[in-house]
Parts: C-alpha cells; structure tokens; sequence
C-alpha cells in the first residue's frame, strides 16, 4: 500500500502516494473551488448539458483529494453521487485534510476496486468521472478496453464520462482509440500543462453535444 502523504504551498494542500505526483490539490482558502486545471476540464459534461439538474447521479472513479466531490455537493446539490475509492486510507485523509463532505442520502462512499466495481454493477449513472491512479500514476485496468466497454453499459442514455488520461513517452492515441471503439462519441480536450488530457466520452443520445468544442489529435500530448 502507497503511504498517504499531505503537503501545503502557496495556500493550497497537495494529496501524495508517497511520490512527487499529486493525486489532488485544494486551495484552503476556497475548497469548494476546483484548483488544478485538469479537474475543471473534468466537469465540461455540466456546461454541455443547458439543464441545471443534470447529472441526477454521478459515478466517481478515484477520490483523490476529494475535489470533484466537492464541487459536486455545492454545485449540484440535487446530484446522488457515489464515490468508489480502493484504498480507505485515501477516504480517512479526505475527511481529516480535504473537507470531504459527509455522507448521506446525496453521497455514498464505496470502498472498492474501481474494475471490479463497474463489472458487477448494474445501477446506471448520467455522468462518470474517472480519475484513479496508483503511486506511480498508472490507471492499470481502468484504462483497458473492458472497462470501458463496462462505463459504456452504466450510462443512462444521454450519460457521459469524464476521463483524466495522463501522458505517456508514446503518447494517448492508444487510450483514445479504445474508447472510440467503446462510445459512441469521444472529445480529446487539449493536454494541460500538469500533463494531464481529459478526454470526454458519450452515449449516442449525447454524442452531438461533443460536436459544440472542436477536438484535437490525441498526439499533441506532452511526451
């Protein structure tokens, strides 16, 4: 197991596994605020759909440091959202360091394998997010052509599914490929500056919505 390990700089508190990569980032002085630019770009299905109720329910992949949790339960306050997360020591630093917000009837924490999860799983979800790495940033399973096609069959029909890919020295056209062959429709956004590309993936009752933010070669990925 990775150890849990919390840094602070400049106002704002890191999530370490026990390496220099940072598994999730909150401004103290505005934790509701989403800090790294990845995780914002995780919450575009919100801005495509006009609807303020949308999502109804939400499926997270990963809590890191929490922020999308957060984000959820002030922005989207109707939203039922569950949070699957492999390692309990990751919820306990959540909760101590991160504002986790308390469950209930809204929020449901998971403590599972992400995999695992999606394969036996059969509840349906309009957004999910999937943000899950181990200590040295590899997603393993939650990047194959399985669990893909698994996220596909839990969407609702007009469902979407955020995904965080982290580049690699050959770059995220393979990761990209899978998921075309999984969805319908697949928008690469541009690779931030962490590292980080967020790739949105859609049922087919939403994949036009994809159509309203020009995509980009998947290759144009840091190395």
């Amino acid at each position: 197991m990775p150890s849990i390990e919390v840094s602070e700089k400049n106002g704002v508190r890191y999530l370490h596994f026990g390496s220099e990569w940072v598994q999730g980032a909150m401004r103290i002085a505005r934790p509701w605020a989403l800090e790294l630019e990845y995780t914002r770009e995780l919450m575009l299905p919100l801005a495509m759909h006009a609807s303020p109720s949308w999502p109804a329910t939400v499926l997270q992949v990963g809590l890191g440091a929490a922020s999308i949790t957060r984000y959820l339960h002030r922005n989207r306050p109707r939203s039922r959202v569950t949070v699957v997360e492999i390692l309990p020591e990751v919820v306990a630093a959540a909760r101590q360091f991160f504002k986790l917000p308390e469950e209930s009837a809204k929020l449901r924490i998971e403590i599972a394998d992400g995999h695992e999860y999606m394969s036996m799983s059969k509840r349906r979800f309009d957004l999910i997010v999937l943000d899950g790495f181990d200590e040295n940033a590899q997603a393993g399973m939650l990047e194959t052509l399985p669990f893909y096609l698994n996220c596909r069959d839990r969407l609702a029909p007009k469902g979407m599914v955020a995904i965080n890919v982290l580049s690699r020295r050959g770059g995220i056209a393979p990761v990209v490929a899978r998921l075309k062959e999984a969805f319908a429709g697949v928008l690469v956004r541009p690779p931030c500056a962490a590292g980080n590309t967020v790739v949105i993936a859609a049922h087919e009752d939403s994949a036009h919505l994809l159509s309203l933010v020009p995509p980009i070669d998947p290759d144009r990925a840091p190395l």
